[in-house]
């Protein structure tokens, strides 16, 4: 178990995903950018020791990108497989990162394995092939985050077991920047109050709140040596906006935060 990524459950999302797995269910991680998904879906392949293929979705990925397509190579033309096949072959666990990212094609060849068939067609190659018990489909996508023309349509939705994540709390959150970044947990908690300041500003004048893995990178500069106003301005004002007015109003949360 020492060989775990690191990471500290807010709940019961762990016996949850093992139920998933254990039950051959797809499984839907909810949350903003930075809380945690990719690093708790890591963590438990890991600990139920299945392989893991990571996809992060784009608005070019297609369904042959998971899937796999034929190449040339030396001269011939040989078929490889994507990251979804792989997974499958292999029963290990395939997660797609902002799922709702990808283009349409993808939820289709996603449906099939999102049922009791637990098959994957691969019309290229007139293979049809069914999931062994260990393979796991996890996806995830931040729903504060698309618009209408991105979102998950409801008949996709309900073919998932779904989680809701969200920032640590307070106690939580400084305890995982420190262990991350090294940086003492006294000097974690400032950041960490900062944060909760920023994060209020949501929806007002920022589309996102500081990450939990900005917090990590504001703390990891400044265990190397890098001062906090320039670690804080670096890490959690310019990520958050371009607009000069906006980080004038952040800058002014940080210094009534420290002073």
């Amino acid at each position: 178990m020492s060989d775990l990524p690191f990471y500290l459950p807010q709940g019961n999302e762990c016996g949850l995903f093992e139920l998933a797995w254990k039950h051959r269910l797809p499984l839907l991680l909810k949350g903003p950018t930075g809380c945690g998904k990719t690093r708790f879906v890591a963590y438990m392949a890991a600990k139920l020791a299945r392989p893991l293929y990571t996809v992060s979705c784009h608005d070019d990925l297609t369904a042959a990108d998971l899937t796999g397509r034929y190449l040339l190579k030396g001269g011939d033309t040989v078929w490889t497989d994507g990251p979804l096949t792989s997974a499958v072959r292999s029963g290990g666990i395939c997660y797609l990162d902002e799922v709702v990212e990808a283009r349409k094609d993808v939820t289709v060849v996603l449906h099939p394995l999102t049922d009791d068939r637990r098959l994957l067609p691969l019309d290229r190659t007139g293979e049809l092939l069914q999931a062994p018990a260990d393979f796991m489909l996890v996806v995830s996508y931040n729903p504060g985050y698309q618009n209408v023309l991105k979102q998950l349509k409801p008949s996709t939705r309900q073919r998932f077991v779904a989680i809701e994540f969200d920032f640590p709390p307070p106690e939580l959150e400084q305890r995982v920047v420190a262990e991350e970044s090294g940086l003492s947990e006294s000097q974690v908690r400032p950041l960490i109050a900062l944060a909760g300041r920023l994060r209020a500003l949501k929806g007002h004048d920022l589309e996102e709140g500081v990450s939990t893995r900005l917090l990590v990178y504001c703390a990891t500069l400044m265990v190397a040596g890098v001062g906090i106003a320039e670690a804080v301005q670096a890490t959690m004002i310019e990520p958050l906006s371009d607009d000069p007015d906006v980080k004038k109003g952040l800058q002014d949360v940080v210094r009534a935060v420290f002073g």
